[in-house]
Order: C-alpha cells, then structure tokens, then sequence
C-alpha cells in the first residue's frame, strides 16, 4: 500500500485531489486492496476490480477491468474503443458524482465476488 501512497502523494501530482478522492474511496468505503502495477494504482478483492489512470490533459480514470460486463445504467462509462475496459475520466474531486460511481464500484465487486471467487476456489481445490 505504501507505493500506492507514495505514487498518489507524488509532490507535483496533476488531479492529485482526484486520485486521493478515489483512492479513499475504493480503500476506505469498499476495502479494496490497492496494489500498484503498471506504475499505477489497482484495486483488488478477489481479482483486479479497478485501476486508477492518469489520461494526460484530461484527467484521471477510474477503469473497470471487467467494463464490458457492467450494466453502465448510470451512463457514465466509455470503453474508449477497448474490448473490456472501461472507465470514467474526472478533472476534480467535488464534480464526482458519487451516488452513481458508488453504484458502478458495487456492481464490479458484486460480478468480483460471483464469477471470479468462484473460480478461484475452484482452482485452489
């Protein structure tokens, strides 16, 4: 976790606001794991649920690794022309609507804990 906090912390840090927000959220309110990889924040339960990624003069996005199979009945993510992915690109933490990303985070820990879970302990058996 520390090297998660040392990359969010980062003097300097464009979105810096946003990545705290997030950071906090993910950690605090659902008790993901974070983990860095790829040089950026990743949230995990079972697998990697989501992933913190700075867009370069757009912002900061907050990916789902298992996009394609949300429902996005909020209407907020863009897979961006990815095939799995997708996300939500924020410029400021108070513009964050957060009843809505908090629906989005649930419904990717709920798909976590039924498919993925599952699967794991098929395989540790």
């Amino acid at each position: 976790m520390q090297k998660v906090l040392d990359y969010i912390y980062e003097p300097d840090r464009q979105y810096q606001d946003v990545l705290i927000f997030l950071h906090e959220l993910l950690t605090g309110t659902f008790g993901l794991q974070p983990v860095l990889r790829y040089r950026i924040p990743f949230y995990d339960q079972h697998s990697w649920i989501c992933y913190l990624n700075p867009v370069r003069k757009k912002g900061i996005e907050i990916a789902f690794i298992r996009g394609n199979e949300l429902s996005n009945s909020q209407g907020m993510l863009d897979a961006r022309g990815r095939k799995q992915v997708a996300g939500i690109i924020f410029k400021e933490a108070r513009s964050i609507p957060l009843e809505m990303l908090e629906e989005i985070i649930l419904e990717a820990i709920w798909i976590d804990e039924q498919q993925y879970k599952l699967k794991k302990e098929k395989h540790t058996k």
